[in-house]
């Protein structure tokens, strides 16, 4: 899911980051350059089309209304590539997209994992109450995690605030729907889920375009000023 800026920039002969070692946020480092591509993208975009689709889902758009086709998206896209989109943001120094990228991947690979019948999780709970209890327990804990991730980045980018305050929401609304079985409830997380997923794209759409320097355009996110470290 979501990446930091990595605008490298030459300070007293030590490559500096904007977010990563070496910015002085929250402690000085020192880094060694890397040659290794910003990741960002790939994993944003593996968020933004898994939660897109699962969100179209769950408004029922065209009367669809099992989300089953969404299971191969959640462990491939959602799941895979963005786990190892996060894995490759630590040797880039960039903390916050390793671990927000890491964790959403590892959330996609183990929601898909519930509704795989060979998993047999879902027929371990022959209570239909009992099953919108406990994965209202696993949606609100990920919207606990969220809230985290945003606390990070309030202060850096307007667009990743965004991101990450729709999904807060989404989450919250759809664990409200396990938990009460409010259908109202499920369409509204879905529409605060396409607005998520829709910004993910934007997000992910701006890293891409500012890593080819043939770029026809770029695009901004909102970025705070942040101090250099000294």
């Amino acid at each position: 899911m979501p990446s930091s800026s990595n605008a490298d920039v030459e300070k007293n002969g030590i490559a500096q980051t904007e977010y990563g070692p070496g910015s002085g946020d929250p402690v000085t480092y020192q880094r060694y350059p890397t040659k290794i591509a910003n990741p960002g993208p790939a994993g944003l975009f593996s968020f933004a089309a898994t939660t897109f689709i699962l969100s179209m889902f769950n408004v029922n758009t065209r009367g669809i209304e099992h989300p089953n086709v969404v299971i191969g998206m959640a462990i491939f896209a959602g799941g895979l590539t963005q786990f190892i989109a996060g894995m490759w943001e630590f040797p880039r120094g960039n903390v916050f997209g390793a671990t927000a990228f890491a964790s959403y991947g590892s959330f996609w690979m183990s929601y898909a994992t519930i509704f795989i019948p060979s998993s047999g999780i879902m027929a371990a709970y022959p209570d239909e109450a009992e099953m919108g209890n406990a994965l209202g327990v696993y949606l609100i804990t990920w919207m606990m995690i969220t809230i985290f991730f945003l606390l990070a980045v309030i202060k850096r980018s307007v667009a990743f605030s965004l991101l990450l305050f729709m999904l807060t929401i989404a989450l919250g609304l759809l664990s409200g729907a396990e938990f009460s079985g409010q259908a109202v409830l499920q369409k509204a997380g879905g529409i605060f889920g396409i607005i998520t997923g829709l910004i993910a794209f934007y997000i992910g759409a701006s890293e891409l375009l500012a890593a080819e320097s043939t770029a026809v355009m770029r695009i901004p996110l909102g970025n705070y000023d942040r101090p250099r470290a000294p």
